[in-house]
């Protein structure tokens, strides 16, 4: 499953997985790991929907103005009512359609 994780997370090819999975001393060869993917994806999909949380009807928009790595720049988050982040836009320049 770790070979499935490394070309669903990252974008790598599969001989690319190959390798990173024979430095960890497992040997498979690329073509299994394309099964692997194939079969595994469907079912990887249907259960990280069932563990998704669901976003209410209601939520707001907070507009904040931080500092990233000594840059001054705008955090857009769109809040729920229990306070929890739904969506986040992090930009150097403000957003007109906010304002």
């Amino acid at each position: 499953m770790q070979a499935v994780y490394f070309k669903l997370r990252f974008a790598l090819s599969y001989r690319d997985v190959e390798e990173i999975m024979k430095m960890r001393g497992v040997h498979i060869d690329h073509a299994t790991i394309q099964r692997w993917v194939f079969k595994f994806t469907p079912l990887l999909e249907s259960e990280m929907k069932n563990r998704k949380g669901k976003v209410g009807t209601s939520w707001r928009l907070n507009e904040t103005y931080i500092k990233v790595k000594g840059i001054w720049c705008y955090l857009y988050r769109a809040v729920d009512k229990l306070g929890n982040t739904v969506d986040f836009l992090l930009t150097r320049r403000r957003q007109r359609m906010s304002a």
